[in-house]
């Protein structure tokens, strides 16, 4: 999710601010309807794993908004896994929609996840549209790669 796609003008820019580790009682990022200490913050202290490859890519998303590159890292197959996690300051990440999945379940070995992350940079609305690929490694689901799709404006 560090690539960005085509921009937009934003209308108006709501403001959003992204979880403090220590709040829990906030929306999770991901868009489920739970608190982020019940959701994702869970994942990113490492209390839980992903169930799903579906869940994985929420908790991801969510750490993309708290700027958590240790979970990020840990949650990203070593043979993929950069280095580092470089966050833009200057991007900030609104919304997760996901549009599909295929296998990731509980006796699957892979699957994939087709989102489309919202972000707005320097007021512009911006769309990342990507088909993720998630396997198990070592038992727990990882980010192994992603296919971007281009976004029309």
């Amino acid at each position: 999710m560090s690539r960005r796609s085509n921009r937009t003008r934003a209308a108006e820019p709501a403001p959003v601010t992204a979880p403090a580790a220590s709040d829990g009682s906030v929306p999770c990022p991901c868009g489920l309807p739970a608190a982020y200490a019940d959701c994702c913050r869970r994942l990113h202290r490492g209390e839980a794993q992903a169930a799903t490859a579906e869940q994985l890519m929420r908790s991801r998303f969510s750490a993309f908004v708290v700027n958590d590159g240790a979970y990020l890292l840990r949650s990203w197959h070593p043979r993929t896994r950069p280095a580092v996690v470089d966050f833009d300051a200057g991007l900030h990440w609104r919304r997760l929609e996901i549009l599909g999945s295929t296998e990731g379940g509980a006796f699957h070995q892979e699957g994939t996840v087709e989102f489309v992350a919202h972000y707005v940079e320097q007021n512009l609305d911006g769309r990342l549209h990507e088909k993720s690929r998630f396997v198990r490694h070592e038992g727990a689901w990882v980010y192994l790669d992603g296919v971007i799709t281009p976004t029309q404006a």
